[in-house]
Parts: structure tokens; C-alpha cells; sequence
């Protein structure tokens, strides 16, 4: 038998090595092609995916608009269809992702995916709504165990969690804060009525019978004050301060005595305090009011 020289490869290895590259490149492409033909097949049966674009002309009577989003402002919704297994499992491994400003609690399906989320992650995320969960701060949709650490540090600033208003968001929206409850969400609402119709502070929560500093701790950073109403202290009638939770009927009356007696300089809490109108704490507690001027 014939052998090389030296320690080169004989010529009919170096033909066999060269073959089998051949061999090994054209099953690989072969495949391909086999895929490609299969998904162009079943791509061809599927129904076309739907991109509506349209104007919003619809009045925002209810406050639920988002923020960013007005009347008149043109709007893409997107719709898929149905695919084939093979299709699908195609486009999952072509995915892609956007960045853009959504809300964790309301966006779509849809929409998670094209953040970047698998469908799988984002009927995850749905259903965990479904079944009541609520996403109060971006570090809540971080800690979903779909949402990798990556993907959080990329939307962090993109996430959009409106603050709940005090002076317009009803019990339903209250109960929703940690540790409110039905009953304090309730008292919410009727005590901004007893304050005249609007919170100016967050203190004055504290007016409420056991709403404690750890409760209002807990809400601090999940809530806002919009559009206060100044309260009219120095031009209501004495029967209508004797309604406001921090004013009461022997207050109520010294007020209005001392308005009587005073110039309008003086018309000030510190004033009232110092003339003995009204007791330190009281002053304290209307001094987290937005009054009206006199």
C-alpha cells in the first residue's frame, strides 16, 4: 500500500475530509430549503394579519384617556390572525421588540409582544390581571417571574403607571392602594366632600378616623392632588364651617366672631390662632387646607 510522506494526509483522505464537507453542507441546505418551502406553504393558507388606522373622535367623557392620548389623535391597532403552528413557531425566533411608553395593568397581548415579550410571557402577564393582579409601581412588573432582569432594565423608563388623583378617583380606585381597603376607600371619598370637595394636602387624610402615617406612607408615591378647590373659610356661614372635619360647631362660631371683629389683615390662622379663635391643633390641621383669600 501506497502511504504519503512525511506526515501529510493521503490523497484519498484529503478526498473523503472534502466530501464529507460537501455532504454535510448540502443536507444543511437542503433543510433550509425544506423549511423555507414548508413555511412558505403554510404561510400561504394563513389569513393576513389587520392594522386598522383611525382618528379618535370621540369625546373623553369618563377620564379614562390616557394621558398621552387626545381626541382627535390617529391611532394603529394591530389585529393578527390565526397562523400555522410552523408559522408561528418562525416568527417567535424572528421576534423583535419596540420601545415605547405603556401601562402594565392595561396594555394588550399584542402589545407585550411587541415589547418583546413571548406570546406565552404575555398571556402570563394577562392572566395574572384576569385573576385581580395589579401592577402599583414598575418595580411590581419586575418582580413577574416572566419578565427577566434584562428586559426590565430595558422598559424600566418606558413603564407608565398613572397615579391615582385624590380629588377625582372614586372608592373602586382607592381600594386599589395597598392597605386601603373597602371601608377607607369609602371614607376617602366622603371625607374630600366634608373637606369642602377637594384635597389640597395628603396630610388631611390623617382627619380620617384611624388612617395612620405608615398608611399614608404606603400611598405617598402611588397618588397625586389635581385641580384643589380653595376653601372659603372666611366667607361661609357659620352653619356651613360647622360641616368641615376640622372646624366643628364651637369653632365654627369663634370664626365667625372673629371675622367680624377683625380687619382683613388679620385675617390669617396664625392671627386667629394668637386671638384664641381657634387652638393650636386646629390651626395645625386647617394649615394642610388651600384657603381662599378674604
Amino acid at each position: 500500500m501506497k502511504k504519503s510522506s512525511g506526515n501529510g494526509l493521503s490523497a484519498s483522505f484529503a478526498t473523503g475530509v472534502v466530501a464529507l464537507v460537501f455532504l454535510v453542507t448540502g443536507y444543511q441546505t437542503a433543510l433550509l430549503v425544506h423549511r423555507s418551502a414548508t413555511l412558505k406553504v403554510a404561510a400561504a393558507r394563513d389569513a393576513p394579519d389587520t392594522v386598522y388606522v383611525f382618528r379618535d373622535l370621540q369625546e373623553d367623557s369618563g377620564g379614562s384617556r390616557p394621558p398621552a392620548q387626545s381626541a382627535g389623535e390617529v391611532r394603529t391597532v394591530r389585529r393578527d390572525a390565526p397562523h400555522h403552528p410552523a408559522v408561528e413557531k418562525a416568527r417567535e425566533a424572528m421576534r423583535s421588540y419596540e420601545n415605547f411608553r405603556f401601562d402594565p395593568n392595561t396594555v394588550s397581548v399584542a402589545d407585550l409582544q411587541r415589547l418583546g415579550f413571548t406570546k406565552a410571557q404575555a398571556e402570563s402577564i394577562d392572566r395574572y390581571r384576569q385573576k385581580g393582579g395589579r401592577f402599583r409601581r414598575p418595580s411590581d412588573f419586575a418582580k413577574s417571574y416572566v419578565v427577566a432582569d434584562s428586559v426590565y432594565r430595558r422598559l424600566e423608563k418606558f413603564i407608565d403607571i398613572p397615579l391615582i388623583d385624590l380629588n377625582k378617583a372614586d372608592s373602586a380606585a382607592f381600594d386599589t392602594l395597598p392597605g386601603i381597603g373597602p371601608w377607607f376607600a369609602s371614607k376617602m371619598v366622603s371625607f374630600r366632600r366634608e373637606l369642602g370637595g377637594s384635597y389640597s394636602s395628603k396630610r388631611q387624610l390623617l382627619g380620617i378616623w384611624n388612617f395612620s402615617e405608615d398608611m399614608l406612607r404606603a400611598i405617598d408615591d402611588l397618588t397625586c392632588i389635581t385641580d384643589s378647590r380653595p376653601y372659603p373659610l372666611w366667607t361661609l356661614p357659620q352653619d356651613s364651617l360647622e360641616l368641615h372635619p376640622f372646624i366643628g360647631r364651637r369653632h365654627a362660631r369663634s370664626i365667625v366672631l372673629y371675622r367680624k371683629s377683625s380687619p382683613r389683615e388679620r385675617l390669617t390662622l396664625e392671627d386667629m390662632k394668637k386671638a384664641g379663635a381657634i387652638d393650636e391643633a386646629t390651626a395645625e390641621k386647617l394649615g394642610t387646607c388651600l384657603i381662599a383669600e378674604p
